[in-house]
């Protein structure tokens, strides 16, 4: 995986929708302990990752459920291996507000301490391997190669493409990734590897805040031996709840409303779409749904834009923008923005051009 992403937080389009206490007033948190069944993870000195990673997961569930109005949900309470993609869909179907995913690490040299990550380019060579490593399980998967739409774990812009979803979360997910770093390091006493970012499958199919903590290290004989121990896997456990209960706490005292971005960010566009076509289009009004925002350049296959085709890509300024469905058929976009959404783009907008130049939506309905 060599591709993480320092995605900055760009234009938070609208409040995410996941991120809001539910509609029964329940905070929703999906713990995923990882690996599983025929894939044991890391086996370190004899220890088993798939193992360690449910039994830190039960403790974290019995910690949050002291806490009122937090809910919990397992990806897996006993040992069957959950596809990757699964893993993802149970979060997003239950409209989860966090997703938690708990591995352990394994590595040549006798390296130990903790680290957390959340999606991203990946900044070197180690991030690399370890959601290289992390995500090689996805072929072990029934047609995974229909099923991650072309996506290649050793390819550079395969990962490249992760990131686009959960930048909007990128901020919220560094914040409890911090935390729980540093509650290690206090009051834990463990090596502090910091927070870094990979680009993780199982974080790019939800839709939510989402991070991956490595607990420590199996193939470190006296962290594997803490790590596989019941009092150590109920320190980390109760770490990792407080983290999220804080996290919970704040976001109920400070719930932040961001507004829409304007409209005038775009001062005259010529579109891929219509160039050639400018007699065609010349006093047509083109509908396009945007879908994301960033200053990163990603290519336009579909594998990037969970399978999503014909995808436009402009440059205002410093960033990018990346449009779906251009049409000048009002019906056909609506149509095409419902797409956009089942597909996880929850913010994604419809956006009217006319001779290549952004105009009100609302005047061209009138």
């Amino acid at each position: 995986m060599k591709y993480l992403v320092f995605f900055l937080v760009l234009y938070l389009l609208f409040v995410n929708p996941f991120e809001s206490v539910s509609q029964n007033g329940k905070f929703i948190v999906v713990l995923d302990a990882g690996h599983g069944g025929n894939d044991p993870g890391n086996i370190g000195n004899g220890y088993r990752e798939k193992n360690i990673a449910l039994k830190v997961v039960k403790e974290i569930q019995q910690e949050l459920q002291k806490t009122e109005g937090i809910k919990v949900i397992l990806t897996r309470d006993k040992d069957v291996l959950i596809d990757l993609w699964k893993r993802g869909d149970i979060a997003n179907k239950a409209k989860a507000n966090l997703f938690v995913s708990v591995h352990c690490d394994s590595h040549t040299s006798n390296a130990f301490g903790a680290g957390t990550f959340v999606l991203g380019l990946h900044a070197n060579k180690r991030n690399f391997e370890v959601a290289k490593r992390e995500n090689a399980v996805i072929s072990l998967e029934e047609n995974f190669r229909e099923r991650y739409e072309g996506f290649d774990p050793n390819s550079q812009e395969s990962v490249l493409g992760l990131t686009l979803l959960q930048e909007e979360n990128l901020d919220k997910s560094f914040s409890l990734a911090a935390d729980i770093q540093q509650n290690f390091s206090q009051n834990l006493k463990r090596k502090n590897r910091g927070v870094k970012q990979a680009g993780f499958v199982v974080l790019h199919q939800t839709f939510m805040p989402s991070v991956l903590i490595e607990l420590g290290f199996l193939t470190n004989k006296n962290e594997g031996k803490f790590l596989n121990s019941k009092v150590g896997q109920q320190n980390m456990a109760k770490e990792i709840a407080r983290s999220i209960t804080k996290y919970y706490h704040r976001l109920k005292a400070n719930t932040v409303v961001v507004k829409p971005e304007e409209n005038n960010e775009e001062s005259s566009i010529k579109s891929a779409y219509t160039k050639g076509n400018e007699e065609k289009f010349n006093d047509q009004v083109i509908f396009k749904i945007q879908i994301a925002s960033s200053k990163n350049k990603i290519k336009v296959k579909s594998y990037n834009f969970k399978g999503l085709k014909n995808i436009e890509r402009v440059k205002v300024g410093s960033y990018y923008k990346y449009y779906y469905g251009i049409t000048s058929n009002y019906n056909e976009v609506k149509r095409a923005l419902s797409k956009a959404k089942k597909k996880g783009y929850s913010d994604a907008y419809i956006a009217a051009f006319k001779n290549g130049e952004k105009t009100s939506l609302s005047k061209v309905l009138k």
